[in-house]
């Protein structure tokens, strides 16, 4: 049988990374209890993900090429081309601050921004055990309007980086796929992005080149901003079975993005990033990338792409605004079967080999529906949001084949309140038929009355309360069901042991300076 990591080494999910590495190791999920993904291969075979790289790069350029010419469009209700503030959704540039970050370089298109969580969380009942963490994150960032500094016409930059300290309850008390908190990582400091952004025409193309994330415009809508549970921003289904949890916080990923804004209501965005930002090994993918400086580009790539259509969406319509987005993802990599070893028994089977059955690439799709079903009356943004997602993928070599989640944000209903928020969603994520098939086998073959995973489930509420201009409070709730799918991985110390749901409060504080 393959050697297993203990449960508690490892603090983001990741799958069996180290069998096309280093032989017998496997190095399996750590703090949610099952089979997750395997890191993607990279080795000799490079030709094919660099002809990958080649083909997608010479297609984005034909598009951009093709769509520089078109005419302007006319201003939309909300600005979706400004770098996002990975704690907020606001845009670096423009957002509301305490005002107490000087910017003496303003004026030459240098502008500094300075962000800083804090929060609180505590399991009352249910996961693996009971209690409380405290967890911050400081976020720097600076953006460089380069036509303003040195006359380069429609060139940006864009660079941020996180100090990340405090403990983290999902890898701490649960073991659950439904990460309490987006800013939940191991104690580092960090760089995430930095990149260059090109455009051309009025906002019609614009090409991103660097270390990227995806999670601010793929996959996305803007009425989850208000939520603390990280799946409310990038999903469980592709942090979990892609390969260092694909370009998202805290690791994102070298690459490049390239958006065409077809008509004032249909845009084409399509992505090519290295398929594992943190690299092939054992251990957690944070690890492995300490610094966020690998800037790895060799892996086998991950491409994104993502058709959107939105109505009613230019400044002034009085007509409530909607959105709908399509989109997938396609990994050239090899990954784990979820239940076969590579001779072709189950892995709870004795004597079966230590290496699982590699398959070769994956593939995803997702859907989007956004819309305001409520304005208050002489604005834009303020009034009631209904958002609903839905993302499926092979259930052989993924832990997650099926995700959805939806839910309503009340924004600014009150006068006297206009930047008050309050959301409330649900979520759930299937795990595989092909993981359950595992559990089966350990069932039958080692225990008659181990567990067998089945969904995870979240119930959410958040209200955000602003004291001033760049400072919020949320009190939040959530309620999880079945952490992990209801049970911890099939091996290790906690193997088999079943997750109670579970019962999360926390309150979490956000300063932007």
């Amino acid at each position: 049988m393959p050697r297993f990591k203990n449960v508690n080494d490892c603090d983001r999910p990741v799958g069996l990374t180290d069998l096309l590495e280093i032989g017998s190791t496997v190095d399996l999920p750590c703090n949610i209890g099952q089979f997750v993904r395997l890191s993607s291969r990279s080795g000799s075979r490079v030709s094919r993900p660099h002809r990958a790289y080649r083909q997608v790069v010479l297609s984005m350029s034909v598009v951009m090429l093709l769509a520089a010419g078109a005419a302007a469009q006319e201003d939309k209700k909300t600005d979706d081309d400004k770098p996002a503030d990975p704690d907020t959704g606001e845009s670096t540039v423009e957002e509301k601050t305490l005002g107490i970050l000087p910017n003496p370089l303003q004026k030459y298109g240098v502008k500094f921004a300075a962000t800083y969580i804090g929060e609180a969380f505590g399991n009352a009942t249910g996961g693996l055990k009971q209690g409380a963490i405290y967890e911050g994150r400081l976020n720097l960032a600076v953006d460089v309007d380069l036509q303003k500094l040195v006359g380069i016409d429609k060139l940006t930059f864009h660079a941020n980086m996180f100090q990340i300290h405090g403990d983290g309850l999902s890898r701490s008390n649960l073991q659950n796929f439904f990460v309490v908190s987006g800013i939940e990582a191991l104690p580092s400091t960090r760089l995430y992005e930095a990149y260059f952004e090109k455009q051309w025409g009025a906002k019609k193309v614009s090409l991103k080149v660097g270390q990227l994330a995806a999670d601010s415009e793929f996959f996305n809508t803007k009425y989850t901003d208000v939520f603390t549970n990280a799946s409310m921003g990038w999903p469980a289904i592709t942090s979990l079975d892609l390969p260092s949890g694909g370009p998202s916080p805290p690791l994102a990923a070298m690459g490049a993005r390239l958006l065409v804004n077809v008509t004032d209501q249909l845009s084409l965005l399509g992505g090519i990033f290295d398929g594992d930002q943190a690299g092939p090994g054992s251990g957690d993918p944070q690890q492995r990338n300490r610094y966020g400086v690998n800037f790895r580009v060799n892996d086998p790539p991950l491409l994104l792409g993502q058709i959107q259509y939105a109505w009613n969406n230019k400044k002034g319509d009085p007509n409530l605004t909607g959105q709908v987005k399509l989109g997938g993802w396609r990994h050239f990599g090899s990954f784990a079967d979820q239940q076969l070893a590579s001779n072709g028994v189950s892995f709870a089977a004795p004597g079966t080999s230590a290496e699982p059955l590699l398959l070769a690439g994956d593939i995803g799709g997702w859907a989007v529906f956004e819309q305001q079903i409520y304005r208050v009356p002489h604005s834009d943004d303020r009034g009631i949001g209904l958002f609903a997602r839905a993302a499926g993928a092979p259930a052989d070599r993924n832990l997650i084949d099926l995700y959805a989640d939806a839910g309503l944000e009340f924004i600014g209903l009150r006068d006297d309140r206009p930047d008050d928020k309050f959301g409330i969603a649900a979520g759930y994520a299937h795990v595989s038929k092909r993981a359950q098939a595992l559990d089966a086998d350990y069932r039958t073959l080692v225990n008659p009355s181990w567990p067998i995973r089945s969904f995870e489930g979240l119930l959410t509420a958040v209200y955000q309360y602003q004291i001033r201009d760049g400072w919020t409070v949320q009190p939040n709730f959530q309620y999880i069901v079945h952490p992990g799918g209801g049970a911890t991985l099939p091996v290790g110390p906690l193997a088999g042991k079943i997750l109670k749901n579970a019962s999360v409060f926390g309150l979490r504080t956000t300063l932007k300076f």
